[in-house]
């Protein structure tokens, strides 16, 4: 049984409020009995709606807990999304400020730039190829309104699939120059290699994560835009970030970027 619209906005309060106070809050799962998926989602997008009512922007959608590595870090079974906002963006090697996190954690993935619309369900593979512009070495910020990353499936769906902010990488690489199943990743963090990995471990290919991504939103009514990036989940576990700290993903075949956190 579905929670109550009632039940759904309180959630959405919830998170928001943490966003706003930067004091995280205990799991929805917690607060809210008989959240299902279904509900999560209608959280999401009730805050989603929020930003954009305020002049944000929706750029493009993340999928979350694709590799297994991931799914075994928080507990749960199978892949997520979220959507990411104009303003989630930071600049390579310019220092981004902590601030605006709570708890923040970095992953390396290969993102996607689309060149024409994806609409499901029904998106094949070839398809989903078809629509892909290029892609970039990229870095995903992720992050969690809920109290010590204490969340389930639902929770963190609930929460924009745990999204905080991205770099992308300044080396733009068409698809019929890569395979990105075997392109392989070193991660490191203030020179010291912290992960290594390769695209395979997102679903077996980044381009099934686009595909699951397509036909998992199109079924809700939501297209992926022309020119929106698509961040498809990541080659390796994440690690946490701190003041002062830099972290670089160097993809083979794909070049390099670096996220550069403020020292203060």
């Amino acid at each position: 049984m579905e929670a109550s619209t009632t039940t759904r906005d309180d959630a959405a309060r919830v998170l928001l409020q943490a966003y706003a106070s930067g004091v995280p809050t205990a799991p929805l799962t917690e607060q809210f009995d008989g959240l299902t998926v279904e509900d999560a989602y209608a959280i999401q997008l009730a805050q989603v709606a929020g930003w954009t009512a305020a002049g944000r922007t929706v750029i493009g959608h993340k999928v979350g807990l694709t590799s297994a590595a991931m799914q075994k870090q928080l507990g749960v079974d199978q892949p997520d999304f979220g959507h990411l906002m104009d303003d989630f963006v930071h600049l390579e090697h310019q220092a981004i400020p902590l601030a605006g996190y709570l708890q923040p954690r970095i992953e390396p993935e290969i993102a996607f730039v689309l060149r024409k619309p994806l609409t499901g369900p029904g998106v094949n593979v070839a398809q989903a190829i078809d629509a892909v512009d290029y892609v970039l070495p990229a870095l995903e910020i992720v992050d969690s309104r809920v109290a010590d990353w204490k969340i389930t499936l639902v929770d963190t769906i609930a929460d924009n699939a745990s999204s905080g902010g991205f770099v992308l990488g300044s080396t733009p690489t068409r698809l019929q120059d890569v395979d990105l199943r075997l392109t392989g990743c070193v991660f490191s963090r203030n020179s010291r290699i912290v992960g290594t990995g390769a695209g395979g471990a997102v679903l077996g290919s980044p381009i099934t994560s686009l595909v699951w991504l397509a036909n998992t939103v199109g079924a809700l009514g939501t297209t992926l835009e022309a020119g929106h990036v698509i961040l498809p989940g990541s080659v390796t576990s994440m690690v946490p970030v701190a003041a002062g700290d830099v972290l670089t993903a160097t993809f083979a075949g794909l070049g390099s970027v670096t996220a550069r956190f403020a020292d203060k």
